[in-house]
């Protein structure tokens, strides 16, 4: 195993909204994406999701709650919970979520991405 430079795997993207497996662990994807806009709204029913950011600002709004998360911070919506990612501006995050965790959970949209790359 080599090391990953979190920093130059961000450097090899420019899409927004679409997660690049960066490694692999416990049956979980080490996950890395660049975010503008915002996200649908979903849910996964059998998989947390955490969030680490990276850079930027990220606001997740829940259906009672908004979630303000900012450099160096995490923040974990547990597995059925509804939520919304929004960036104001681009964000950087890294993602840790099982294998088969669906990009957009229980929602099709023309935002889902089916076959996530390794860089």
């Amino acid at each position: 195993m080599d090391k990953i430079n979190v920093l130059q795997k961000l450097s090899l993207f420019n899409e927004h909204w679409t997660p690049k497996i960066i490694g692999e662990l416990n049956g979980q994807y080490v996950k890395l994406a660049k975010v503008k806009g915002e996200m649908v709204w979903h849910k996964h029913d059998n998989e947390d999701e955490l969030f680490l950011i990276i850079k930027g600002e990220l606001k997740i709004h829940l259906r009672d709650e908004l979630i303000t998360l900012n450099e160096g911070e995490i923040y974990i919506v547990p597995k059925g919970v509804e939520h919304k990612p929004v960036a104001e501006e681009e964000v950087h995050l890294m993602l840790f979520e099982p294998k088969e965790t669906a990009h957009t959970g229980d929602v099709k949209s023309e935002m889902t991405v089916e076959v996530q790359e390794w860089i």
